[in-house]
């Protein structure tokens, strides 16, 4: 077979290089051993000094004021707070300010202190160095230099995750580890800017978890989603640096703006206040539309419904916003009004236009100077599709389809848009076919796979992730907010990389990499099947079997018996401090998933009684978590799934024991196929810049593999042998015309209406295998449950023995999950017979 040529591989070699060079981190702030020039943020029972001006912003201030109580925590002493140099004797001082908003900044400047150049103008950067001699009377000085005041913040939360605070001390009772001193190196350190400009993060569904919490144990004097709660929202956000909100909306939930403090809270923090899709212009329509139902329509009552977006603009209108333009319905629902997309199509650009009228009248007359978001959600992307013309300053949000898969990428042509474009990911959806509320098990690797794509083909605007009640997304969410900050800094090996680092800062060297492997396996096993989604009927559908074969259901209880004993191990170990977070961060959601399997495959079974067991050990678990864990500071904050009888057309039904056991399923029988996982080729053979690369943590097998980059071309059958190639050395047993079955993840194309790879076997001509778009329907529905769709191919196998499959990358944004060969008599299984 032709191979690419060598300046096809340099490129691929360069592309391989430069990734690695882009995972390697800054070093380290915090200094474990002192050296000369170092600064002595505490020495000795001392803290050095925070100085801000007067002038100082005032979410600058009030962050200061947090990491000198972050400072507190770890040494025991609370820095003092100063707004002027002292006229002698200063000590080691920590200086914080924006640049060109500070005098002192801009004295050290001046006079060649500290080079500022590549903050001035900067988006959200900082920079944090050590200088000597600063100003008479300073000996040395720490400072934390803001290119606008949310870089000035993030420069103070680095370092309060430098001495090793957790962004999740609050929400994750994560206190941390007593040091007597605190060094910071010397040098100039300098982070940003972010590779996307608005990151945030969606409250929703709230109504099981974070509004009964918020009412009932944390905030009872407000009784609802309040200012309390919110405060607690914005600090989280800038220590993870993400800036933005979509606040709680569902219905119950007061309003945001029902509180007028709100919106001020947000402000004194620096946290830039959205909307959701179904939200424009900041109002939450199910808790402020007060008018009949009927009369949000823009055919009929255009008047009325401009009146309530203008009032909303007027009363926020002096505040930092990303402004939500276009209509669908009251709630998450299709527009009123318009009968033909035609219809539809028009009545939105009328209601662009004047929404951005209201915007140029109350916040800006310069229209591109307004941050403002289109969201193509559900129907409105096939409104986008049929030709609906959004305006050129106005940022274009892609939607996942509920799943944590893409539905639209960003087109060369379209690129040049000042707006930009965006992404609205899940990590949490109430929804059809099933609902996932209980834990979050979206693997790291999914997140990268889908959002570095996206980003890669021109989506850096804006990311907002769909977090559910904010716990227990906590590991997913980091990750995100991480990648959204520096997309560059991962590459396919994501995954494995960032629960290692994540586990290590969070748990420590000693059992940082034992929690990691845990993590690992967690996310693999509830990637074959959430315990959101365990069973196998849609909704108000009829009770049938779960598709395991007998051998995958054993294998699948004893790799979650094998999680529990390592989690049961490693909390025994676990130092008294850390207990609560290791129980809410990786206990509850391991042993939980493990007990939900449990209790339905026993039941499945038979064992009905052991089955009962596990789901009154699931209960009891939780009431740990909400009840006993922390003293009962997280009481409600968690509900078993179904949490009750609410929309019990998309949430899985409650579960009983099934009234007879499941008929005995048999494994594949061996020598009926062969199986290979996509991950795991011979060879990789690069062409044009692009490689097919195995992504560990990806997939029903944990190592699918995809084309990179995402920007690769997309080749006809006809040029294959330019694509990128990954051979397969197979054992065939027997000739003969047989099928090949191509295990996909349910992705959706970047371009078209398909996803193509080319197969061949040997030296035969590539064969085309194309597996046709589904974005709804059974096809979908089943495919993003299951986490696999699968495209089938005649083999034609000439003889006997070793063999070499190829597989033709034509296109990014394919995922290769698992190879199967049908020799004849395979027997249908859930996961696919086991790999070679």
């Amino acid at each position: 077979m032709p191979r690419a040529n060598d300046s096809a591989m340099r490129a691929a070699l360069l592309l391989f290089l430069t990734s690695v060079a882009l995972t390697l981190r800054a070093a380290p702030l915090l200094s474990p051993e002192p050296k000369p020039g170092d600064f002595p943020l505490v020495k000795e029972g001392r803290a050095a000094a925070f100085l801000l001006e007067p002038t100082a912003d005032p979410a600058v201030s009030r962050a200061a004021d947090d990491v000198r109580g972050d400072i507190a925590s770890v040494a025991g002493v609370r820095p003092a707070l100063e707004h002027a140099l002292p006229a002698t004797d200063a000590g080691p001082t920590v200086l914080v300010g924006v640049v060109g908003r500070s005098a002192l900044l801009d004295r050290l400047a001046a006079q060649g202190s500290i080079d500022v150049g590549r903050l001035r103008g900067a988006w959200e950067s900082y920079q944090i160095q050590t200088v000597r001699d600063p100003f008479p009377g300073c000996p040395q000085a720490l400072v934390i230099a803001g290119s606008d005041r949310r870089g000035a913040i993030y420069g103070l939360y680095e370092l309060s995750s430098a001495i090793g605070v957790s962004p999740w001390h609050w929400w994750d009772d994560l206190p941390p580890r007593k040091r007597q001193d605190l060094t910071i190196a010397a040098g100039a350190h300098r982070f940003g800017p972010p590779s996307v400009k608005y990151r945030g993060i969606f409250l929703n569904d709230e109504d099981w978890g974070l509004r009964p919490w918020a009412s009932h144990t944390f905030d009872p004097a407000t009784g609802n989603i309040g200012p309390k709660t919110y405060a607690k929202v914005f600090e989280l956000l800038l220590r993870l640096r993400a800036n933005t909100l979509w606040p709680a909306m569902h219905p119950g939930t007061k309003p945001f703006n029902a509180y007028p403090e709100d919106k001020a809270l947000a402000d004194q923090y620096g946290i830039v206040m959205g909307s959701s899709h179904a939200e424009p212009m900041l109002r939450d329509n199910v808790g402020e539309w007060t008018a009949p139902p009927g009369n949000y329509n823009y055919l009929t009552h255009r008047k009325e419904v401009l009146d309530y977006w203008a009032r909303r603009v007027r009363e926020n209108g002096r505040y930092e916003n990303i402004y939500t333009v276009g209509m669908r319905g009251i709630h998450d629902s299709a527009m009123q009004g318009p009968k033909t997309d035609a219809e539809r199509i028009r009545v939105l650009e009328q209601v662009f236009a004047d929404q951005r009228s209201l915007l140029a009248n109350y916040v800006n007359p310069d229209l591109g100077a307004v941050p403002q978001m289109f969201c193509a959600y559900k129907e409105v992307l096939d409104l986008y599709r049929k030709g609906l013309r959004v305006p050129d300053d106005v940022t274009i949000v892609w939607p996942d389809d509920n799943y944590g898969y893409l539905r639209n990428y960003t087109t060369p042509a379209d690129r040049a848009r000042s707006g930009g474009f965006g992404v609205y990911y899940h990590l949490s959806y109430l929804g059809r076919p099933m609902a996932y509320l209980w834990l979050c098990s979206t693997p790291p690797a999914l997140v990268w796979e889908e959002m570095e794509k996206s980003f890669q083909l021109g989506a850096d605007r804006m990311w907002i992730v769909n977090v559910g009640d904010l716990k227990p997304a906590e590991i997913p969410l980091q990750f995100f907010m991480e990648l959204a900050w520096d997309a560059r800094r991962w590459g396919a090996n994501a995954q494995p990389d960032y629960l290692r680092e994540w586990s290590t800062q969070t748990f420590g060297l000693d059992e940082g990499p034992a929690i990691a492997a845990v993590l690992q396996e967690y996310y693999l096993l509830n990637f074959q099947r959430k315990p959101e989604q365990l069973q196998w009927w849609l909704p108000r559908t009829p009770r049938m079997p779960s598709t395991l074969t007998d051998e995958e259901v054993s294998e699948r209880l004893a790799a979650y018996a094998g999680l529990v004993n390592d989690v049961q191990a490693i909390g025994i170990r676990m130092p008294t401090r850390l207990q609560n977070a290791f129980f809410e961060l990786v206990e509850y959601p391991v042993v939980g998933s493990a007990l939900a399997n449990q209790r339905f495959f026993l039941g499945e079974r038979g064992d009905t009684a052991a089955a009962r067991e596990a789901d009154q050990q699931l209960v009891d678990l939780t009431h740990q978590y909400n009840q006993v864990i922390a003293g009962g500071k997280w009481n409600r904050i968690l509900a078993l799934e179904p949490a009750d009888g609410q929309w019990s057309s998309m949430r899985i039904a409650r579960w009983t024991p099934p009234p007879a056991p499941r008929a005995a399923v048999p494994a594949p029988r061996s020598g009926t196929y062969v199986a290979v996982v996509g991950g795991h080729f011979t060879q990789s053979m690069p062409a044009g810049g692009a490689v097919w690369t195995a992504v560990p943590g990806l997939g029903r097998t944990g190592d699918a593999a995809t084309v990179i980059p995402f920007t690769a071309p997309s080749l006809p059958l006809s040029a294959a042998d330019e694509a990128p190639r990954m051979d397969y050395a197979l054992k065939i047993p027997r000739p003969g015309l047989f099928t090949l079955h191509i295990q996909f993840l349910p992705t959706h194309p970047i371009s078209g209406r398909q996803l193509r790879v080319a197969v061949a076997l040997d030296n035969q001509p590539p064969r085309l295998v194309v597996l046709e778009d589904a974005q709804s329907g059974s096809a979908w529905a089943q495919g993003v449950l299951g986490e696999v769709r699968e495209a089938s191919v005649p083999l034609e196998v000439p003889k006997r023995g070793g063999h070499v499959l190829h597989v033709y990358g034509l296109q990014p944004g394919v995922v290769i999950d698992k190879l199967l060969i049908d020799l004849g008599g395979l027997t249908p299984s859930y996961l696919g017979p086991p790999a070679q």
